[in-house]
């Protein structure tokens, strides 16, 4: 069947990472279940040049891109991610993605595609939390929408609660409860807000981006997310609640093969992934602390060597995936013997007992690996999942976003995390964090990894099928196609009514 003869899906994420590896995993996904959908991803000129490198030799999905000018809107030359920008210009790739819905090119991409297929509009466009604007161009060409969230129930639900309300601002003391939820069923302590969040007025260029997209959420039809109904009950049902015009699908897990994130990765200096799946095959099995802060996070220098310090004091082996500190420039050479303790790569590389990697390492390989013990983590969603995936519990140090909630949610309700440290400018001892090191690969070893693998048992079922049994993801996924296929047979029954008439 030819592409311009199948149903299409479009998914458009928004310009980062952490936002597009889940929704290359989720078209994957819904080309491995179903070949009769011909799917088109849509974003700018460099992030789908280093899409297309992604990609299986044998996917089919195809490629829409609109125009993205990064000068326009003052960024510098060539930056359409949000993993190549310091903090302070990220608001600006925020608003630029916003300022897409004036210039029309996403409507015109996606009637291009109509005019291509017979006239015959997508299926659906599935778009991300952060570009709420094209549910309502979605309105206007009759086509079924739907926002996908990289990021789990709770985390997103605690995410947008503070940006309706910004409670945080309305108490004197430290500890606060959200409003939207059952009276005094979560609460928060400031420094677990994020910087822009902890900032907010409500007419801050935050705020006001935060509070558009929102309420553009009401022109969508569902709201899809990488997580599992099972385990994240309380934030799906904050969605149930707040938004009852959507439809609430947990879809998850969602997690990108290996080969297709390994060729994502942007990897400098001369360890390479052979290198490190060699060093951790010499390891005894769950002996492995594995330390990373995302694809675009990282903490301060003075953090940074704290790190370190404990990291040799704890005595285990690590791999730490290491960036320049967050007062450098992001793209910065990453310079060991000024952010870490003097000696402390030639030490460890001369011991075998830890690898320092610069940037970007293979993620999914190193903890599926069965030498990793734990993982010390920003608690980004995507790394929650492919952590959990494996069965390796978590050491939380959120910096960002929902992290924090995230890593809340992860020690408090699911018994699978302990937090090291909380945000990019707190102190923390190294003495500290070797007790956390010791607690979670010694005395709470095992206890955590049995109920890490529990999770990892429900998050497997979630999308198995077999007949006579569809798990609770794979029946979520199922029933959002069907919502969409019928959003489809109403259009075409009133086109061809109007035409009759």
């Amino acid at each position: 069947m030819e592409d311009d003869e199948k149903q299409s899906i479009v998914l458009f994420p928004f310009m980062g990472q952490g936002h597009i590896i889940p929704f290359l995993a989720l078209a994957l996904q819904i080309e491995q279940l179903n070949t009769n959908y011909a799917i088109y991803f849509v974003n700018t000129p460099l992030n789908l040049k280093k899409l297309r490198a992604s990609l299986p030799s044998s996917s089919s999905i195809r490629f829409l891109e609109i125009p993205f000018s990064s000068s326009s809107y003052g960024l510098p030359p060539a930056s359409e991610n949000s993993d190549t920008l310091p903090y302070h210009l990220i608001l600006r790739l925020f608003q630029a993605s916003a300022s897409l819905q004036f210039k029309s090119s996403f409507k015109e991409a996606i009637q291009a595609l109509t005019a291509r297929c017979h006239g015959r509009p997508p299926l659906c466009i599935i778009s991300d939390i952060f570009l709420g604007w094209t549910a309502n161009v979605a309105k206007q060409l009759g086509v079924y929408h739907a926002i996908f969230s990289g990021a789990g129930g709770f985390g997103l639900a605690c995410y947008v609660s503070l940006w309706l309300n910004l409670p945080h601002r309305k108490v004197v003391a430290h500890h606060f409860s959200l409003p939207d939820f059952k009276e005094g069923t979560v609460k928060l302590h400031k420094t677990q807000l994020p910087t822009n969040i902890a900032e907010a007025d409500g007419e801050d260029g935050w705020s006001i981006f935060q509070r558009e997209n929102l309420s553009a959420w009401v022109d969508s039809q569902s709201l899809l997310f990488n997580t599992v109904e099972e385990f994240d009950q309380i934030g799906l049902s904050y969605f149930r609640r707040k938004f009852p015009g959507l439809r609430v699908r947990p879809i998850g897990p969602l997690v990108l093969g290996l080969k297709s994130r390994d060729r994502i990765g942007n990897t400098r200096g001369v360890i390479t992934r052979e290198t490190i799946l060699k060093w951790l095959d010499s390891k005894p099995s769950s002996s492995v602390l594995y330390v990373s802060f995302g694809s675009m996070n990282t903490i301060s220098s003075s953090q940074m060597m704290q790190l370190g310090k404990a990291l040799e004091g704890s005595q285990k082996n690590f791999i730490w995936v290491v960036r320049p500190p967050m007062e450098v420039d992001i793209n910065a050479e990453f310079k060991g013997e000024e952010w870490l303790p003097e000696g402390f790569e030639e030490r460890n590389r001369a011991t075998g007992r830890g690898l320092v990697v610069q940037n970007w390492a293979p993620q999914v390989e190193i903890l599926s690996h069965r030498a990793v013990s734990a993982f010390l983590s920003h608690c980004g969603w995507n790394s929650v999942i492919e952590s959990l995936g494996n069965g390796v519990p978590v050491m939380g140090w959120p910096l960002a976003a929902e992290q924090f909630f995230n890593a809340k949610y992860l020690e408090e309700e699911m018994g699978v995390c302990v937090e090291v440290g909380r945000g990019k400018k707190s102190e923390v001892k190294s003495e500290d964090i070797v007790k956390k090191i010791e607690e979670v690969m010694g005395e709470k070893k095992e206890m955590m990894r049995r109920t890490a693998r529990k999770v990892k048992e429900t998050m497997e079922k979630a999308w198995k099928q077999r007949e006579g049994f569809n798990g609770s993801s794979a029946k979520s996924f199922h029933d959002f196609l069907s919502d969409a296929k019928q959003h489809r047979e109403m259009k075409d029954m009133i086109l061809f009514s109007n035409i009759a008439n």
